[in-house]
Formats: C-alpha cells, sequence, structure tokens
C-alpha cells in the first residue's frame, strides 16, 4: 500500500492510509483548505465586533451612534444570535454582548 498523500509504501496496518502523522495532517488540511478560510474570516469578525462592544460597553449598558460603531469597523452583518424580548425588542448578540437599533441612528449595547 502507498501513502495517499506522499505516495510512499506504507508499513504497518493493512488499512492504514497515510505514512505517518505529517502526510495525515497534510491530506487534511488540504481537504479542509477551502472551509477553513471561510470560518477562519467569520470568526475574525465577530472576534472583531465582540472587541469593539467590549470595549465601548464598559458598565453593561451604553448608548453610542451608530456611525461611531462603522467608524471602529463594526460589521453589522455578523452577529451570533438574536433574541426578541416580551416587549418585542429585538437585540442582536455577539457571544454576551448585546446591541438594538433606536432612533435617530443611535445603538443600545448590553451585556447578558
Amino acid at each position: 500500500m502507498e501513502c495517499i498523500e506522499c505516495g510512499e509504501k506504507i508499513i504497518g496496518r493493512s488499512d492504514k492510509k497515510f505514512c505517518n502523522d505529517a502526510c495525515r495532517n497534510a491530506f487534511n488540511n488540504k481537504q479542509n483548505k477551502d472551509s477553513s478560510n471561510l470560518m477562519r474570516n467569520v470568526n475574525n469578525k465577530l472576534r472583531k465586533n465582540y472587541r469593539i462592544l467590549s470595549e465601548i460597553n464598559i458598565d453593561g449598558k451604553t448608548k453610542i451612534a451608530k456611525s461611531k460603531l462603522d467608524g471602529l469597523g463594526f460589521d453589522f452583518k455578523y452577529f451570533t444570535n438574536i433574541k426578541v424580548y416580551k416587549n418585542g425588542s429585538e437585540y442582536k448578540f455577539v457571544y454576551d454582548q448585546g446591541y438594538k437599533l433606536l432612533e435617530e441612528d443611535f445603538i443600545l449595547i448590553v451585556k447578558n
């Protein structure tokens, strides 16, 4: 049998596909590369959004102009979940930091 990554002869069990861990890792990294790039990019955007909200929302509840969040690079397309409260208020959350659009382009940031 030959390694499906490098083509070297495999010694050992008859069901082995790789000659060593490095080849197994290299093969799996190639297989997962496209989804990993997408997930890495999304996670980076979520991490940045979280950092921005956390740095602004020191007291657990803060009001800020939407333009200020835009200026800091906050991306409103990326959040982890939406929570609708009994009174109908809809908050978008980035982990435990939530925000709600207010009138006159203001944002209310809360910590859950």
